[in-house]
C-alpha cells in the first residue's frame, strides 16, 4: 500500500514534470479509447500528433490553430497570477469579434489598407469592455467574477446570433446566417503566399514577449503576483487591489478580443454563428499546462491546436464524432490536476503495522491464554494503557 506524504517544500522538479506526465498520460489513455472504439490506437494516435506537423502546409495550420489560444491564454495568464478567475474569455472573444465584423463590413472599394488596424483596435475595444463589465461589478458590488463571465458567454453568443440572423444578415447569402464576406482589404495580411499564416502570429510571439518582461522584469506586473499571492502583504505595500483587478480583466479581455478579431477577419472572412469555436475556454487548460508561463504557453498551445487538427481529421479518415477534441482536452486538464498532486506531496509505501510485544514480568497465565482472552490481557497490559489494581478500582 502507498500513502501521500507532504514534502517539506514544493517539488521544483514536479512543477516542470507534471504536464509531461499529464500528456504521458492522456496518451495512453487516448490508446485504450481508440482500442474500445474499434479503432488501431497507432493509427489514432497519428492523426492527432503527426499529421498536424508532417508537411510546411499542415505546420501553417498548426499555427493558425494555436495563434487565437495563445493570445488568449497570455491574457489569462495575468489574471490567473493576479488571482482573478476569468472564465469568460469565450464571451470576449466572440465581442471582439462582433466589433471587429462591425468595422470590417463598413469597408468598401475606396478604403484603405489603414482598415486593418482599425479592425484590431475594434476587437480590442469591445474584448475590453465585455471583460470591463466583469470588473465593474467586481469592483463595485463583489460579485463573482466567475460566474458574471461565464454567464456574459451567453450573452455576448447570443447577440452574435441577433446580428447574423437580423441586422447584419447578408441579404445575397441565400438565407444563410451569415453576414457578407468581409471585402478583400480588410484581410488581415498574410506572412507567406500560399498560407493562412497570418501577422497574428507575429502578433502572438510578440505578446509572449511583453508578457514575460511586465510579470517578471517591471514593478507593475510585480504588483499584480503580490496582489494574487498575498493580499494582505499587497495592501501593506501600498499596491492597490482594485487596481490590479481592472489591470487584470481589461488585459485578458483585450487579448481575447484581439484573437476574435484576427480570426474573423483572417480565416473566416465573415461573422457566422461559429465564430464561438471554444477557444476562449481551451485557452484555460493552455495557460495551466504552460504553468502561466509565456514560453510554457507557447508549447501548450501548439499542443491544444494538435487536439483541435486532431479531432477534425479524427473526424473525417476514421468516422469518429468531433467530439473527441474535447475529451483529449478533459483527459490532459485531469490529468494534470492529479499530476500536480507531486509537487506538495511524495508517495510512500506504507509500513506494515509492528506487533505490540507483551512486556517483561507478565504472569504465565496471562501470556499463556488463547483467543480473545489472551489478546485483551495483552491490550490491557500494554504501557499505554497499564493495568488497574482492584484496590485502585475499588476506590474509584
Amino acid at each position: 500500500m502507498f500513502k501521500l506524504e507532504p514534502r517539506p517544500q514544493l517539488s521544483r522538479f514536479w512543477s516542470y514534470g507534471s504536464p509531461i506526465l499529464a500528456l504521458l498520460i492522456t496518451v495512453l489513455i487516448g490508446m485504450v479509447l481508440f482500442s474500445l472504439l474499434g479503432k488501431d490506437p497507432v493509427k489514432g494516435l497519428g492523426v492527432f500528433f503527426w499529421e498536424p506537423i508532417k508537411s510546411g502546409y499542415a505546420l501553417g495550420e498548426l499555427m493558425v490553430k494555436a495563434t487565437p489560444l495563445l493570445i488568449i491564454a497570455l491574457g489569462l495568464a495575468v489574471c490567473f497570477r493576479s488571482n482573478v478567475w476569468n472564465i469568460g474569455a469565450e464571451g470576449q472573444f466572440v465581442f471582439g469579434a462582433i466589433c471587429a465584423g462591425g468595422v470590417a463590413l463598413l469597408a468598401d472599394k475606396t478604403t484603405g489598407s489603414w482598415i486593418v488596424a482599425a479592425i484590431l483596435v475594434a476587437g480590442i475595444l469591445g474584448g475590453m469592455v465585455w471583460a470591463g463589465i466583469v470588473a465593474l461589478l467586481r469592483d463595485r458590488f463583489n460579485a463573482n467574477e466567475i460566474l458574471v463571465s461565464l454567464m456574459l458567454v451567453y450573452v455576448a453568443t447570443l447577440l452574435l446570433g441577433y446580428m447574423v440572423y437580423g441586422p447584419w444578415k447578408d441579404p445575397m447569402g441565400y438565407n444563410f446566417p451569415q453576414t457578407k464576406t468581409f471585402d478583400a482589404v480588410t484581410q488581415i495580411p498574410r506572412l507567406m503566399k500560399g498560407s493562412r499564416v497570418s501577422i497574428g502570429l507575429l502578433l502572438a510571439l510578440a505578446g509572449a514577449a511583453a508578457l514575460w518582461v511586465f510579470l517578471f522584469r517591471t514593478r507593475a506586473g510585480f504588483a499584480q503576483q503580490v496582489g494574487g499571492l498575498a493580499p494582505a502583504a499587497a495592501r501593506y505595500a501600498g499596491f492597490s487591489a482594485r487596481r490590479a483587478i481592472w489591470i487584470a480583466l481589461l488585459t485578458s479581455g483585450g487579448a481575447a478580443g484581439l484573437a476574435g478579431a484576427l480570426e474573423v477577419a483572417g480565416p473566416i472572412g465573415q461573422l457566422t454563428p461559429y465564430v464561438p469555436a471554444g477557444y476562449g475556454f481551451a485557452a484555460i487548460i493552455v495557460a495551466f499546462v504552460g504553468r502561466l508561463h509565456p514560453v510554457g504557453m507557447i508549447f501548450s498551445a501548439i499542443l491544444m491546436s494538435m487536439f483541435y487538427i486532431g479531432g477534425e481529421l479524427a473526424q473525417s479518415r476514421l468516422g469518429l464524432p468531433k467530439s473527441l477534441t474535447g475529451v483529449f482536452q478533459g483527459l490532459l486538464l485531469f490529468s494534470l490536476l492529479a499530476c500536480d498532486t507531486l509537487i506538495a506531496y511524495r508517495i510512500k509505501r506504507r509500513s506494515a503495522p509492528k506487533a505490540i510485544a507483551a512486556p517483561s514480568g507478565t504472569p504465565a497465565s496471562a501470556s499463556g491464554a488463547s483467543g480473545a482472552s489472551g489478546t485483551a490481557t495483552l491490550q490491557a497490559s500494554t504501557p499505554l494503557n497499564p493495568p488497574i489494581s482492584r484496590t485502585a478500582e475499588g476506590v474509584l
